[in-house]
């Protein structure tokens, strides 16, 4: 999310350090940990992938830069950040991205390393080898034209057969729902729609380790923000069986912008997220965890 009304986030993050009643539905909440940092370029977090059993993550801010992070724990919770890489995305002419072009908002890891990206602004996904890769644009289907500028694809996903799925935070279908499309190595396909429900906007998206296609979403209102994570069982055209696993009240977690669904080392399934802090001072960098049911 690029920046929105300077009133609208500061009254958000006023209310971020208060708590209110969290309507857990079927997810129990771990643990949040605000992660801090003095390099200038830290911040604006919208995308996260956690592995190694919950010991590394890959965050993407939405200013184009990638890092790589080890994670202390004790009993499972968080209670260190080490910096361990960064870079700044570059172009398919091996540039380094600013401005419109370079609002980076989800990522989605391969099994080889190499990681994909998708931005909204000049709405696209991009493929990188490595940190310091240039970047390799998939096909651009006409649809993605007709996207919101500052709306689109703030969720970027991988399933186990390699494809990846993006949907816009904004645009909706004639009958009001959220399109999905699928990239197979080949082509963009809509393979199936979400339902919208109420005014929660769809921000991150992951493919967990159970197969099914889970979902965060984000609600913002002058006194704060809210988040709601839904999942579907995932089929080959469709999806099913919609969870609501929790929504928040507002100002229970800052600016939840990025999801990763894993396992850690007792086979339990949890949702790691990280919040955006716009690059204000009133704001803050959160990793929260959640434990989910299987």
């Amino acid at each position: 999310m690029r920046r929105r009304s300077a009133i609208q986030l500061i009254a958000a993050s006023l209310v971020a350090g208060a708590v209110w009643a969290v309507e857990a539905k079927t997810a129990s909440h771990l643990s949040s940990y605000t992660w801090k940092h003095p390099a200038a370029w830290f911040g604006g977090f919208s995308a996260v992938h956690v592995y190694d059993q919950g010991q590394r993550i890959v965050a993407l801010s939405d200013r184009s830069t990638v890092i790589e992070a080890r994670i202390e724990r004790d009993r499972g919770q968080i209670t260190g950040v080490t910096l361990t890489d960064h870079a700044r995305l570059l172009s398919s002419t091996g540039r380094a991205m600013s401005g419109t072009a370079g609002d980076s908002e989800g990522i989605a890891v391969a099994p080889d390393g190499s990681f994909y990206v998708s931005f909204e602004g000049i709405h696209r996904v991009a493929h990188y080898t490595g940190l310091k890769a240039k970047a390799r644009v998939l096909p651009r289907p006409k649809a993605f034209d007709a996207l919101n500028g500052n709306g689109s694809f703030e969720a970027l996903a991988m399933d186990s057969s390699g494809r990846l799925y993006t949907l816009p935070e904004k645009n909706r279908t004639a009958q009001g729902d959220i399109p999905v499309y699928r990239w197979d190595g080949q082509g963009w396909a809509t393979p199936f729609v979400l339902p919208q429900r109420g005014k929660f906007l769809p921000v991150a998206a992951d493919v967990g380790p159970d197969g099914r296609f889970y979902l965060l979403e984000r609600a913002v209102g002058w006194t704060g923000f809210r988040s709601r994570l839904r999942r579907w069982q995932l089929g080959d055209g469709e999806v099913t069986s919609e969870e609501t696993l929790f929504e928040t009240g507002t100002g229970t977690h800052d600016n939840l912008e990025g999801l990763s669904i894993w396992r850690d080392d007792q086979d339990r399934l949890r949702a790691t997220m990280i919040s955006d802090d716009n690059f204000l001072a009133l704001q803050r960098t959160e990793l929260v965890e959640y434990l989910l049911p299987d």
